[in-house]
């Protein structure tokens, strides 16, 4: 398909998220830790397990929803000393759509106070907690996607334009992902029940703000480009747990683990300071880079939506043999794998 051809059916731009690289990492830290610090980490990696099942979910209704959009997995933004990690955004050519998957266990109430409770059975044991609002963390998300907007326009009328018209193209929304959790909101004020809906009323939520929407509709070229603006801003984040979990690091696994990253450093260090051989010079890097260019022709899009410079770096730090290994890469789920996948693959097997 051409890049302005009529699109008809959903675009994944950015598919892959952080999450299972940060369960490895957490996986690798566990046995170093002490009884306290392996049950806390056990706790993490099954919230991070349930939130993948969620974000599952939601993709799933997503690709079948056969509406012309892009959609943009896992974007991690900053400015200064702000950052945001959003789980979805979603960009049709009225509204961006900005989704917050909560995969909650148990029923959430809202009450008219706007707070959010959750409700939790264990047998004859009741359980009633409140939890922070999602609502207010998507709100940060997209006051932290306004100040980047406003900083990336050149001059001050275009600030003063976007800061003006920004709200009327965004919308925030919260997706409880888990199938079972009962939503209470019967006391809550519109404006806040209008923000959370259950994962299978996404599609309906998404076209019934579309049609309400008095936006112009954009061309195919502007909704391309407004989707390309959010992945330019795109951070990749470094995953480490050292600091969060040190004082639960016993005295061999302390060891252990400080010498493994100081390993790394050095073997780093080794290859591409003390040898003086810059990783753009090597041929594996000129391969890949050719390889990723030759696609982007082909495929009429740009080069970096099948892989950016740091996920090239990443390729030849982690050389994948296999497609399991390859999902370990950033930025590399199912659909990009199942497309480049055993390409890649036989580029980096020439090199070992």
């Amino acid at each position: 398909m051409g890049l302005f051809d009529r699109l008809r059916e959903p675009v994944f731009l950015k598919e892959s998220s952080k999450a299972i690289e940060q369960i490895e990492k957490l996986k690798e830290l566990e046995p170093k830790l002490n009884s306290e610090g392996k049950e806390k980490i056990k706790k993490e990696i099954k919230c991070i397990e349930y939130g993948i099942i969620g974000e599952k979910n939601i993709e799933f209704e997503l690709r079948n929803s056969h509406m012309p959009m892009y959609i943009i997995h896992d974007l991690y933004i900053e400015s200064d000393d702000l950052s945001s990690q959003i789980d979805y955004l979603v960009i049709t050519k009225k509204i961006c759509f900005v989704i917050e998957c909560k995969n909650l266990f148990g029923n959430i109430e809202i009450n008219n106070q706007g707070d959010f409770i959750r409700n939790m059975d264990f047998g004859s044991k009741k359980i009633k907690e409140g939890i922070y609002s999602p609502i207010t963390q998507n709100e940060r998300h997209l006051k932290l996607m306004k100040k980047i907007a406003i900083e990336n326009k050149s001059n001050v009328i275009m600030k003063f334009i976007t800061d003006k018209l920004f709200e009327s193209s965004y919308k925030t929304v919260v997706v409880l992902a888990n199938p079972k959790t009962l939503l209470n909101s019967r006391f809550a004020k519109k404006e806040i029940k209008d923000k959370v809906i259950r994962a299978d009323q996404l599609v309906s939520y998404i076209k019934d703000n579309y049609n309400k929407s008095k936006e112009l509709e954009m061309s195919e070229k502007a909704l391309f480009s407004w989707a390309e603006s959010f992945l330019k801003i795109h951070k990749e984040k470094d995953i480490s747990y050292l600091e969060k979990y040190n004082k639960y690091l016993v005295e061999d696994g302390k060891t252990d683990y400080i010498k493994s990253n100081i390993n790394i450093v050095k073997e780093t260090y080794n290859k591409y300071i003390s040898n003086k051989v810059n990783i753009e010079d090597t041929e594996i890097y000129k391969e890949l880079k050719s390889f990723r260019l030759n696609k982007s022709r082909q495929e009429n899009i740009k080069p970096y939506f099948i892989y950016n410079n740091e996920q090239l770096n990443d390729l030849i730090s982690k050389m994948p043999l296999s497609n399991e290994e390859l999902k370990k890469v950033s930025g590399f789920g199912d659909v990009k794998i199942s497309k480049y996948g055993e390409d890649i693959i036989n580029i980096i097997k020439k090199y070992l």
